[in-house]
């Protein structure tokens, strides 16, 4: 069977309408007011679709230049976003089965592949009719600064004249109409041609009703099962379904054939293209409607009234999208055909009805979203899925602004294997400032206690009325919710002379260890000791200590199990509904406390084991992370000056270790320090009030980091990356420092307490304001 094909294109219109001396549609350029050899003015660039319409992204100034404006499609369909990260089609040959192509135009100079050839064999290369040459453009037009420009305008064109011989307007003058024919052999040899001459995508902007041999459905297999790309137009019939020979090809193609219909300016389908109709899987909409310029050697044409000529039809949406290919096929190697056409139809804007659909099929072009990840992501080389839209990274309290000047450039893959460049700083999250005044009046517990020489208890209960977060997640009835009113506990048991033990309910180890030493410190709302402060937000579990008599001095062994809580801003909803990000920790702490007259001391060494956290701070488990290790120092000094005088400092210093994981490099540790001053008088206003005074610096990290092995460099041939150590510093450039000046004493018949406090660049975040308040609370036991 031999099937005759016609080309699918016309100048100044759609449907096989001749040229034609009339004045362009829009948008073409105004006629030059004297005829000239220059090429005429630009077009005004393509206008942005306003409602629920197609994104056009602005070019870089680079590219926004006349030859750009004059070319339809570049910027109709984003290629200036893939021009701008130097991908335009190098190293990649588009083969064009068409009418041939001319050698000397400029606009292929040096990028026509020296396999060009007449598939008949015996003519030139260059026909008598410039269909070839007008697709050729549209796919590959040079960047030289004059017309036009193509999709990919640095790729080779292979340029295969395949008409039949005879069957063109040129070689038949008696019939200025006749349509050039083509054969299904013809496009056949041409197809294995092209694979066996390295083309990465074949364009065939021609149709027809005949139907599609055996060997041509074969040829196209081959090709496909190659890796080559095969893009075919729609028809110019206006049709509601395809042309048969669009839709065998594209059946034929098992995913690696697109077909094409056009758009216009406005992205409206084309009267004259046939539609998806019932083979909207692999329908591709783009433009090819009135489009720049018809050329005459070498140079765009203009008449001598100084118009131009626009040309029209699916012929030309087809390059469009083989242009696309090729520049899909220069920035990812790894690419098959197929993959390309999965990605261009995936990424497709959707136009008409949501979906595919009958018209637009998969919906029209867009090549700034082909160069966008798709599927999940994850770094390269790795296995677990990294999302770029969620938080790589959540610092703790003690790493206040570390992030904000974060850099951490790295490669991610996605679900093609395709290797993009991200900077994961975007991704980093700082913590949220604590909230230190809401934290010492917001609770709502009510405080019970009991106690006698052999032992004590004390307990906080839930005071607020609601039902707790813990009894909603754990789904208890009303009376088991009110029995779980307990939000923590101590208890302390003198065991032996000299010998103490205490067990702690959602308490820190810290805090059993002060009621055991007998410690006796000013009370603060705002600012903290630092004795105990870990940096990151801890909710305890339970924790024991158990306290012995040496001579002089008091030792005390401790151990406390909990987990550490994101302390992201936008977690904090969920800790409303009791459903944290948490992770395990656990600590052991020695304790040495004695007293040389008026002077009270105290040291300590506690080791902090964190499940995968980093000082508080959680990474995505893409980074591979296995937690971490931090051995605090402590030390506390209280010198009681006289009866009612007390000087008291405290310091902790902290040392943090990373466990050893794949992309960890050496050298991957924090230093951390906090501190407190304060001053004391006892009986100010009557026997048994005190008024205090502490300055205090919150737990911070002052130094170090992670230094990760991340992909910087990719190669396509084994899929494999290359990896360059990247520092993550953890220090902040914010410090807090707070002042509070705190009374606390009887009155009104209950216990009182007022405060006034300055927080300077709370959270440790530099550009955070002041934080300047005052605290009253009131008290009465019944």
């Amino acid at each position: 069977m031999v099937a005759v094909l016609a080309l699918l294109a016309a100048c100044g219109g759609g449907g096989g309408a001749p040229i034609v001396s009339t004045p362009p549609p829009a948008p073409a350029p105004t006629p030059s007011p004297t005829p000239t050899p220059t090429p005429a003015p630009a077009p005004t660039p393509t206008p942005t679709p306003t409602s629920a319409s197609f994104s056009v992204v602005p070019p870089p100034a680079a590219f926004n230049t006349a030859e750009f404006r004059r070319s339809d499609g570049p910027g109709q369909h984003n290629a200036a976003s893939a021009w701008a990260r130097g991908f335009a089609g190098s190293g990649v040959t588009i083969a064009v089965i068409d009418t041939g192509i001319d050698p000397d135009s400029p606009e292929f100079a040096g990028r026509l592949s020296p396999a060009s050839t007449d598939i008949y064999g015996g003519r030139e290369v260059e026909g008598t009719d410039d269909h070839g040459t007008l697709v050729s453009l549209v796919a590959g037009a040079a960047r030289n600064g004059t017309g036009v420009l193509g999709m990919a305008y640095d790729s080779t064109i292979l340029a295969i004249r395949a008409d039949q011989p005879g069957s063109c307007a040129g070689d038949n003058p008696e019939d200025p109409t006749t349509e050039c024919g083509f054969t299904d052999s013809a496009i056949a040899d041409s197809i294995s041609y092209a694979v066996a001459n390295q083309a990465k995508v074949i364009n065939i902007s021609l149709g027809g009703e005949s139907g599609v041999s055996s060997q041509l459905r074969g040829a196209v297999r081959d090709a496909v099962a190659a890796g080559v790309l095969v893009v075919v137009a729609a028809g110019n019939d206006g049709r509601s379904e395809l042309t048969t020979f669009a839709e065998i090809m594209g059946n034929t193609g098992n995913g690696g054939v697109i077909i094409v219909g056009s758009v216009d300016e406005q992205y409206e389908i084309s009267d004259f293209s046939n539609r998806a109709g019932t083979n909207p899987q692999y329908y591709l909409s783009a433009r090819g409607e009135a489009i720049c310029c018809v050329y005459e050697d070498g140079e765009i044409f203009i008449d001598d009234e100084g118009f131009i000529y626009l040309f029209s039809g699916t012929s030309f949406a087809a390059p469009q999208v083989a242009g696309a290919a090729a520049l899909l096929a220069q920035a990812f190697p790894n690419l098959t055909g197929t993959q390309i056409a999965e990605i261009l139809l995936e990424t497709a804007f959707d136009a008409g009805a949501s979906g595919s659909d009958a018209v637009y099929g998969r919906g029209i072009l867009d090549i700034a979203r082909a160069f966008q990840p798709i599927g999940a992501t994850r770094l390269a080389g790795e296995n677990v899925a990294m999302a770029l839209g969620d938080s790589t990274a959540v610092s703790s309290p003690a790493m206040g602004d570390a992030f904000v000047a974060a850099s951490l450039p790295t490669l991610i893959t996605d679900k093609y294997q395709r290797a993009f460049s991200t900077d994961l700083a975007g991704t980093l999250r700082g913590a949220d400032i604590p909230q230190r005044l809401h934290d010492a009046l917001g609770q709502g517990t009510r405080h019970l206690s009991a106690g006698s020489d052999a032992a004590s208890v004390a307990f906080s209960i839930d005071a607020s009325g609601r039902q707790l977060p813990r009894a909603e997640m754990l789904r208890l009835q009303p009376e088991e919710a009110e029995q779980a009113r307990v939000l923590a506990a101590r208890v302390a048991l003198r065991i032996a002379p000299g010998t103490q033990l205490g067990f702690a309910y959602r308490q820190s180890a810290d805090g059993l260890v002060a009621s055991l030493q007998g410690r006796s410190q000013p009370s603060f709302m705002i600012a903290g000791n630092p004795s105990g402060d870990t940096g990151m937000l801890v909710q305890s579990d339970s924790a024991v200590a158990l306290r012995q008599q040496i001579g002089s001095w008091g030792l005390t062994i401790n151990a406390q199990t909990g987990s550490t809580v994101t302390a992201a801003a936008q977690r904090r909803a969920a800790e409303l509904r009791g459903l944290r990000a948490q992770e395990d920790l656990s600590s052991f702490g020695l304790a040495l406390d004695r007293r040389f007259g008026a002077l009270d001391v105290g040291l300590g060494l506690t080791w902090n084991a964190e499940d995968r956290t980093v000082l508080g701070a959680r990474f995505h488990e893409g980074f591979g992370l296995a937690g971490s290790d931090t051995l605090f120092l402590d030390a506390n000094v209280g010198w009681h000056v006289d009866d009612r005088w007390r000087l008291g400092a405290a310091y902790r210093q902290g040392f943090t270790r990373l466990r050893s994981a794949p992309l960890l490099a050496d050298g991957s540790r924090l230093s951390s320090n906090g501190w407190s001053v304060d001053l004391q008088r006892e009986g100010v206003f009557d026997s048994d009030d005190r008024l205090a005074f502490r300055l205090a610096q919150p737990l911070r990290v002052n130094s170090g980091g992670l230094n990760l092995n991340l992909p910087v460099g990719y190669d396509y041939e084994t899929l494999a990356p290359d990896y360059a150590v990247r520092t993550l510093l953890l220090s902040p450039e914010g410090r807090e420092v707070t002042g509070e000046m705190a009374w606390t004493g009887q009155l009104w018949g209950g216990s009182a307490a007022a405060s006034v406090y300055l927080r300077r660049q709370p959270g440790h975040y530099a550009q955070a304001p002041d934080d300047l308040g005052a605290a009253l609370r009131w008290s009465r036991r019944f």
